[in-house]
């Protein structure tokens, strides 16, 4: 998995934003640290997180699973743009045979748990999807062959608010552990001086 941070808004859009509110802006220091604290009084301690919502991030993630994109999709104040396996299914049916412990040649279409059992069980998945393609079925109907392991990756847009709900939840030691990994991935893709506004639990 590899988080990359695309862009960012800065502090001084969400500052300016709530100032907009008070009509304050000459007590701005355009992002300093009177900024900083503005938008944690106002966003954080005042619960009036509406104005977190003009700062927004955008991530290019590679290397999750099926399984985990559909996590992703739970949290729906977030745009998802993905890999497309429609047009990309043509790298797997170039493709030698597979067989069930090719797990080095096989890493690169999937994700592998801590168990071998299951990782043997989607190589077996892998390869029956390479069959399928080689027998001429389009790929719209041989991507229903697809474990949830295979891998894929998108460009996600996501403002801060959304963010803090979803770095919470996501790190907890309850939530799925590929997305607990993507949780403190993308929380260390996080620009440092943005990283006040967001918690995070520990990994165990």
């Amino acid at each position: 998995m590899r988080v990359t941070l695309l862009q960012h808004s800065s502090l001084a859009v969400c500052a300016s934003a709530i100032r907009t509110c008070w009509q304050s802006f000459d007590k701005s220091d355009n992002g300093g640290e009177k900024d900083k604290e503005l938008i944690d009084r106002v966003g954080n301690k005042f619960k009036h997180a509406s104005t977190l919502e003009h700062l927004t991030y955008t991530f290019y993630i590679e290397g999750i699973s099926r399984a985990l994109l559909q996590e992703l999709a739970r949290h729906r104040m977030a745009s998802l743009s993905v890999k497309s396996t429609r047009y990309t299914l043509k790298e797997l049916k170039k493709e030698l045979p597979f067989n069930e412990d090719d797990f080095k040649r096989a890493s690169k279409y999937l994700v592998f748990t801590d168990d071998s059992r299951v990782d043997r069980m989607s190589i077996k998945a892998l390869e029956n999807l390479r069959l399928v393609l080689n027998e001429g079925i389009s790929n719209d109907k041989a991507k229903y062959c697809l474990p949830e392991s295979y891998k894929s990756e998108l460009t996600w847009s996501i403002n801060a608010r959304s963010l803090q709900n979803f770095l919470t939840l996501r790190s907890d030691k309850s939530a799925l552990w590929e997305i607990r990994n993507l949780s403190h991935a993308v929380y260390s893709a996080i620009p440092d001086d943005h990283k006040y506004l967001f918690t995070i639990n520990e990994v165990i």
